[in-house]
């Protein structure tokens, strides 16, 4: 059966770290399936002209400037977007950063922004929107969707990236313990793992660092955003009776 292009229609969709990369391919790709967008990210400019891109395609968005790490700004984005679009029903919780480097000598304050932002802003941002998701689940479409936005980081630790391993084991683990508090109430809790994505994500990692990352991935055809886009937008279009729970996305030729 091809499915409907416009079947989140009447539906309104919160998307953290918007503003580039995996969360600006979901938002594109929610929105063309008909929900309306909340854009949550840190930088104004790059949300207002996804906003208007949205826009120009013929669909619904909104730009919400926010740094979730932040709990009060984190549940204020989620305010916004319920009194704004009026409902809350599906969750993308994409915001993230990866800085990577051995534990020994590593900069502090590294593992205290991927703590801040990769657990708790995900943490604030589905405590917020909880209420709103169960809801919605109970409204005409009967169900609703938190996605957490995790990586293959989350499933396997390797050496240079033990925080960030941390933090993604942690998403993992918050989001099983979620999906078995919900389920019942038609709140489906998912988890969408990337292996390695061209996005700015290790861009922001120090040049020794960063030289590294590119020479292990140098020789392979890795994933583009629109690819973990296409399976964030296949959790949330599923029939009311199937939980896709948990996905693994790799390229192809990605070993581990």
């Amino acid at each position: 059966m091809t499915p409907n292009p416009r079947d989140l229609e009447n539906t309104v969709a919160l998307v953290t770290g918007a503003s580039s990369g995996i969360g600006q391919a979901a938002a594109h790709a929610l929105a063309a399936r008909g929900a309306a967008v909340a854009l949550v990210a840190r930088r104004s400019d790059r949300l207002q002209e996804l906003a208007h891109d949205i826009a120009d395609a013929g669909g619904s968005a909104l730009a919400i400037e926010a740094d979730i790490s932040d709990p009060e700004r984190a549940a204020t984005a989620v305010t916004h977007t319920v009194e704004e679009l009026g409902r809350l029903d599906v969750l993308v919780n994409n915001a993230g950063v990866m800085l990577l480097g051995p534990v020994a000598e590593a900069p502090l304050e590294e593992w205290e922004r991927m703590v801040d932002v990769n657990l708790l802003g995900l943490f604030y941002t589905a405590h917020a929107a909880l209420p709103h998701l169960l809801a919605a689940a109970e409204g005409p479409r009967g169900v609703a969707d938190l996605v957490n936005i995790s990586s293959v980081a989350g499933r396997q630790a390797r050496k240079g990236s033990g925080v960030y391993n941390a933090t993604k084991h942690g998403v993992g683990a918050f989001s099983e313990a979620l999906r078995q508090e919900v389920t019942r109430r038609h709140v489906r809790v998912s988890l969408v793992e990337p292996g390695a994505v061209a996005t700015e994500l290790q861009s922001h990692n120090r040049p020794e660092v960063k030289e590294q990352i590119e020479k292990r991935f140098e020789d392979m055809d890795i994933l583009q955003a629109e690819d973990i886009a296409d399976a964030i937008a296949y959790v949330v279009t599923r029939p009311r009776h199937v939980a896709v729970n948990e996905i693994l996305v790799r390229p192809t030729e990605q070993e581990g």
